[in-house]
């Protein structure tokens, strides 16, 4: 320690200069990068908070402590970055891997950051300190046993918990809750606490029905834990984006806070994402520095208010750092920032909750009872009474971002409803007015055809994504477009691509794969395609659901008309905000009539994962299988015995 805290309480500190020789060397601006943790530094020293906490020495984790949770193989990669010679090296080394880049500082970077976690969590159980934070990077949450992923190479948080229930347990600490926060899925903290019930996981997320990255089915509310770590494992999967400070504050009293309190943890530890704040690139969500506070003073009334934070993501360099610096201040005074909140939760987070609370009620009977008609802690009226602060002053700590305005330009009386508004049973999603916007009307006037190689080819399923609703097999409602109006004509194709199946499962057709055309063309390969005369707006309005978003809440199309002049140009287009999602790429497959033929589909590199086994290769379910054949059938394509052996072709030939 360097020097002694001036606050009330006693809050610990790490940071240190060194885990920013991490960095992408490829020359293009990376997300996750030294900047992030500087700009917290200088707003904790410009506020003047970080002079009134404890520093902590940061320090390389041992190879001991991170196996507890990392096999050899893992370390021994990871330790072997920083002393290859060049740069290539590394390259082919992170080309194996999912969003990871390397260069010769990323193995000190990453010992420090496991390091620095396990010391915080360290000094706070031992009682030296009440409560810390560890500014760290590389972020750790994705991380998994054998494979650094999602911009993580070791799970910082999981060696933390682990060290203290395996190596220290003179230390008194038998359970450890641990609040992953961060907009992602933590799937590497799930996988290594699945059966251990010391260890009670909560994570809440964009999940979007598997599409949001890490882009599977393991952050969904099914997903409890197994053996004696069953009902220890909780995910809370948010429908959509735009969640905010209600959204959480009403996770936090319905599902958390309950379960949190009958669990009764010695110590608590936060994979502390900030990419759920407001103006995040990836996150798209809207908690603001204030809603951090409020959701981190909650957690103080537990534990005896042991807690220790670990940064994992965060983006947006100003929202970060201000959403930070108002958490520290609340392990410092124990009491939120000051602030308000004005908006009411999302439908879908309310369905989301019962949803959780009906899978998680065997395990713990307090989820059970009912939920109460009124909100809780959502209203501004009502946090504003439990959480009141002398000062204002504090508050200029928010940030508001242009998205943040585009929110509260919109009418929170049709967007956002209370509680006992809603009806939470059926199979029909909400119907959320449409967001006036300009590209919709532009982009009518412009006619494609949509090339479809799935469940699509059945034209009734397709224009679920036209007109709404759902067909037999179907787990779920489509939204439909905003232009509901019927495909001017219908016609068939062969191109040459190749189809297959993979993926565990959908929240549409459940366990099995889905359908995806190899992004690359061949000579040798042949696949039959319905193809559907619609408008580009159309076109954006399949493409928003087939990677579950909302056509009528979204302001900006994915495709736009210089994405489209890009798309004829180039054959294929990447969609960046769907980075996330499994039909994230756009391919042009030629002319009709002279109208371009899209369609969607995965990219190259998710085909190589496909290959390596990163992401699984499986046959479609039967009812998926079903609506395949009934389209390649009634489309006059196929016997239904030829339509089944293509099938089955595609399903088993490997690829």
């Amino acid at each position: 320690m360097a020097e002694e805290a001036k606050g009330d309480r006693k809050v610990g500190l790490v940071y240190d200069d060194r885990m920013c020789k991490h960095f992408n060397t490829d020359g293009e601006h990376h997300p996750e990068n030294p900047d992030r943790v500087r700009t917290i530094w200088n707003a904790l020293q410009s506020a003047g908070v970080s002079q009134r906490c404890v520093m902590l020495n940061a320090k390389e984790a041992e190879d001991e402590f991170i196996e507890l949770v990392h096999s050899k193989n893992h370390i021994k990669l990871v330790h072997s970055i920083g002393s290859l010679r060049t740069d290539s090296q590394r390259r082919k080394i992170e080309s194996k891997f999912n969003s990871i880049y390397l260069n010769e500082g990323s193995t000190e970077a990453a010992y420090l950051a496991a390091g620095s976690v396990l010391a915080a969590a360290q000094t706070v159980a031992s009682g030296e300190l009440e409560s810390a934070f560890a500014i760290v990077r590389p972020p750790g949450h994705h991380a998994e046993k054998n494979e650094p992923m999602g911009f993580c190479l070791y799970n910082n948080v999981a060696i933390a918990a682990s060290f203290l229930l395996e190596k220290r347990p003179e230390l008194g600490v038998k359970k450890i809750l641990i609040v992953d926060w961060d907009v992602h899925h933590g799937n590497g903290t799930q996988k290594m606490f699945w059966k251990d019930s010391r260890v009670l996981f909560f994570s809440v997320h964009r999940h979007e029905f598997g599409s949001f990255y890490p882009a599977n089915d393991d952050g969904n509310f099914d997903m409890v834990g197994e053996g004696p770590g069953a009902g220890y494992n909780i995910n809370v999967p948010w429908e959509n984006g735009r969640c905010g400070d209600s959204d959480y504050l009403a996770v936090w009293d319905h599902i958390l806070l309950p379960v949190a309190r009958d669990y009764n943890p010695d110590l608590i530890i936060v994979s502390a994402g900030f990419d759920a704040a407001v103006g995040d690139p990836l996150g798209g969500c809207r908690l603001t520095p204030y809603g951090y506070s409020v959701l981190l003073a909650k957690l103080l009334d537990l534990a005896d208010g042991k807690i220790v934070m670990a940064l994992e993501g965060g983006y947006n360099l100003k929202s970060t750092a201000s959403s930070v610096l108002s958490c520290v201040k609340v392990l410092l005074e124990r009491k939120p920032i000051a602030g308000s909140i004005e908006a009411y939760p999302f439908e879908s987070t309310w369905r989301v909750i019962k949803a959780v609370r009906r899978q998680l009620c065997q395990f713990w009977p307090t989820l059970a009872d009912d939920l109460p008609t009124n909100l809780t802690s959502s209203a501004a009226g009502l946090v504003a009474k439990a959480w009141s602060s002398d000062s204002g002053s504090e508050n200029d700590e928010s940030v508001e971002t242009p998205l943040q305005q585009n929110i509260s330009q919109l009418d929170h009386e049709d967007i956002l409803v209370p509680l006992s508004n809603l009806t939470l049973n059926g199979n029909h999603p909400e119907k959320l007015p449409s967001v006036s916007t300009a590209w919709r009307s532009e982009l009518s006037k412009v006619e494609v055809w949509y090339a479809a190689f799935g469940s699509n080819m059945y034209k009734p399923r397709f224009l679920c994504y036209i007109k709404g609703g759902q067909v037999e097999g179907m787990k779920r409602a489509c939204y439909g477009s905003v232009d509901c109006s019927s495909p001017k004509e219908v016609l068939w194709k062969a191109v040459p691509h190749r189809l297959f199946f993979g993926r565990e499962s959908t929240i549409t057709w459940g366990p099995g794969g889905v359908a995806f055309l190899n992004p690359q063309s061949s000579s040798e390969d042949s696949t039959h395609v319905c193809l559907y005369r619609i408008t580009l707006e159309q076109f954006n309005d399949v493409l928003f659901q087939e990677n579950c978003l909302k056509p009528a809440t979204v302001e900006s199309p994915l495709v736009s008309l210089d994405d489209f002049d890009y798309i004829i140009k180039n054959k294929s287009i990447f969609v960046e905000r769907l980075q996330g999602g499994w039909y994230h790429t756009v391919l042009h497959l030629g002319q009709e009539s002279g109208i371009p033929i899209l369609t969607m589909t995965c990219s190259t590199s998710d085909v190589e994962s496909f290959k390596a086994g990163r992401h699984p290769v499986r046959p479609p379910p039967k009812e998926y299988t079903n609506v395949l054949v009934r389209g390649l059938v009634e489309g006059k394509q196929l016997s239904e015995e030829e339509a089944v052996a293509i099938i089955q072709d595609a399903a088993s030939r490997p690829l």
